[in-house]
């Protein structure tokens, strides 16, 4: 059986005082996630219009595993540290698989 695309959907709230330098994390994270890691095909940081403090990372991963590879590797690590150093408030995290067409 073929693996299931899974997509990812983080929601973060920032602050005016964090959102800049929790910007360059996320640049930073993916970056390095679609070019470092085989298993991940789209890294998107999205900013929601309407919402000055929100950002959404929208990611797209081979399956589970190629996931839970992202969650190990140093660049993770890095974004990881500056959410928790710098307060960032995590909303939602929705994993989807994704369906046939």
């Amino acid at each position: 059986m073929d693996a299931t695309p899974l997509t990812v959907i983080a929601e973060f709230t920032t602050t005016d005082e964090n959102r800049t330098k929790f910007l360059e994390f996320c640049a930073h994270d993916a970056r390095h996630s679609v070019a470092d890691e085989a298993g991940c095909h789209a890294f998107d940081v999205l900013l929601p219009d309407g919402e000055p403090n929100g950002v959404i990372l929208h990611e797209v991963y081979t399956d589970r595993a190629a996931f839970d590879t992202h969650l190990t590797t140093p660049h993770y690590k890095v974004f990881a540290d500056a959410v928790r150093d710098l307060g960032i408030q995590t909303v939602a995290v929705r994993f989807l698989a994704t369906h046939p067409a």
